[in-house]
């Protein structure tokens, strides 16, 4: 099992990710530092977020693996201008991940200094804890 760092963060989500039935184990393993997601039983691809069916192939039976939180910075910037909602966060930066076991996410990018992340870089996923509740986020590795 891959257990991510957790990063306490003060106040609440801005943005809420809205919890489902097929998303609540997902959003439980979290705060718990765990990364998880659906492989198809009969194609066995990965899919993110996770689902109750395969996007892929159609197929309705799907099982919960544990995702390995490393992997590659595909693409990354920084937003000044953001939407009203996240207005109060600007300057931040977000990325597309490469993740080592297949999957591609986009998501907040946790940076270290003020140098910008390289693409090709190699990076992690962490959980930043939210008074009411965890969200995911990547940080490059140094």
């Amino acid at each position: 099992m891959s257990t991510l760092d957790i990063i306490a963060r003060g106040g609440k989500r801005a943005y809420p990710p809205r919890r489902s039935e097929v998303t609540a184990r997902f959003w439980d393993a979290l705060a718990e530092g765990q990364f998880l997601s659906t492989r198809c039983d009969a194609c066995h691809k990965l899919t993110f977020p996770p689902k109750s069916f395969c996007p892929h192939c159609w197929h309705q039976a799907v099982t919960w693996i544990d995702v390995p939180k490393t992997g590659t910075v595909y693409s990354s910037t920084t937003v000044h201008i953001a939407p009203a909602i996240f207005a109060q966060e600007a300057p931040y930066d977000v990325c597309i991940i490469d993740l080592d076991v297949g999957l591609r996410i986009a998501t907040r990018l946790i940076r270290s200094n003020e140098e910008p992340v390289p693409i090709g870089a190699q990076a992690e996923l962490v959980v930043l804890c939210y008074e009411d509740g965890p969200l995911f986020a990547a940080r490059a590795m140094t």
